[in-house]
């Protein structure tokens, strides 16, 4: 199945985050994260010292998220497929170091037994430089490649968000989803995800079919 891929600019993205890069300056963020680990599949790192260190992360704790802890971290690779969906209590911040692509879809349509129907997914380019806020309630995973090239991304979230859990609960039927702190995740059968919920139905979606 081909998926149509839109820009972060069209109205289509508004129920899912909003553009920031109007309100931060976020060049020195960039060029840093070309120093960052970038292989041939996708590693992310949570908290990253060297992020952290620049003067943005005081910006991003006092403004973006309002004076609480935060974390900046980074996704980098290659990866053309979806494979998943997560979620997470808080809205993440990405700031693009290379084009890439977002897979992304919407909480609301996650099934009353926790399926979602990749059928939902959307897809949108979001050029170099460019920083947005993905809603809490909007699906994501990792990012994609444009033309197979690698891509960087910073990702913004609250303070331990995505470190191994302390607890694993099992009381409520959404405890199954819970992988990470702050992060529920619903995957698709043919990533083979360790220890994933595996209810994505439908096509693994794949950027490179277009």
């Amino acid at each position: 199945m081909s998926i149509q891929i839109q820009k972060v600019t069209d109205a289509a993205f508004k129920k899912y985050g909003r553009i920031l890069t109007p309100d931060y300056d976020v060049a020195e963020l960039v060029d840093k994260m070309q120093e960052m680990p970038c292989p041939a599949d996708v590693v992310y790192e949570p908290s990253v010292t060297e992020l952290e260190a620049l003067p943005i992360m005081k910006t991003f704790t006092d403004s973006l998220y309002g004076g609480l802890p935060i974390q900046i971290g980074y996704c980098n690779g290659h990866n053309s497929l979806l494979n998943a969906v997560e979620y997470h209590r808080s809205s993440e911040v990405n700031v693009a170091a290379t084009d890439l692509i977002l897979l992304i879809g919407m909480q609301q349509d996650i099934e009353a037994d926790y399926t979602y129907d990749t059928k939902n997914i959307e897809a949108f380019l979001v050029p170099k430089g460019t920083m947005i806020e993905v809603y809490a309630t909007t699906l994501h995973y990792a990012p994609c490649s444009v033309d197979g090239q690698e891509f960087r991304c910073v990702v913004v979230l609250p303070k331990d968000t995505n470190l191994d859990l302390v607890v694993k609960p099992e009381g409520a039927s959404e405890d199954k989803l819970l992988v990470a702190r702050n992060k529920w995740l619903i995957g698709h059968a043919d990533a083979k995800i360790a220890g994933a919920f595996n209810g994505l139905k439908g096509e693994n979606i794949s950027v490179e079919k277009n």
